[in-house]
């Protein structure tokens, strides 16, 4: 019997697509952790005359979070100036973003393809003196739809 070892979760990456890649530098694509790939189901609940027991609930629409990409804050970053240019002149160009778990040969094992995003907040960890850590920016971006992608034997 083959043993399986569930892959490990700190080995990723985040690529942007659309536009000619517009994002050039390696460090944009650098993050430290990506949230938000989850579904939900949304469901309407009905009454039935006579039934006392329990609501009928179906199934509405699906409803996808925000995805949130967190980094070690840059000074010079191409990925920002896209941001900024939505949030200060609300001027949106949305792209598609890849995030990919890779296996120990740093090759994709499954990706997810996030359809349609576009920033809807940055923001800047708070800074203490009292604290040695770095200054993390966070990034988060709204989507349509996220798509799964598996590597193919």
């Amino acid at each position: 019997m083959e043993t399986f070892y569930p892959p490990s979760s700190f080995h990723f990456q985040v690529s942007f697509s659309q536009k000619g890649d517009q994002f050039s530098k390696k460090k944009d694509h650098a993050f430290q952790s990506v949230s938000g790939l989850s579904v939900d189901i949304d469901t309407e609940e009905f009454a039935e005359g006579g039934e006392n027991r329990f609501k009928h609930k179906f199934p509405v629409k699906t409803k996808y979070p925000n995805l949130v990409l967190k980094r070690g804050l840059l000074v010079d970053s191409e990925l920002i100036s896209w941001c900024r240019d939505a949030i200060e002149n609300f001027v949106f160009q949305p792209l598609d973003v890849t995030v990919s778990l890779l296996n120990e040969e740093h090759e994709p094992l499954i990706s997810w393809n996030i359809v349609h995003a576009y920033p809807v907040k940055w923001s800047v960890e708070d800074f203490n003196a009292e604290e040695s850590k770095l200054a993390i920016e966070s990034l988060e971006l709204a989507y349509n739809y996220f798509t799964k992608i598996t590597k193919e034997n």
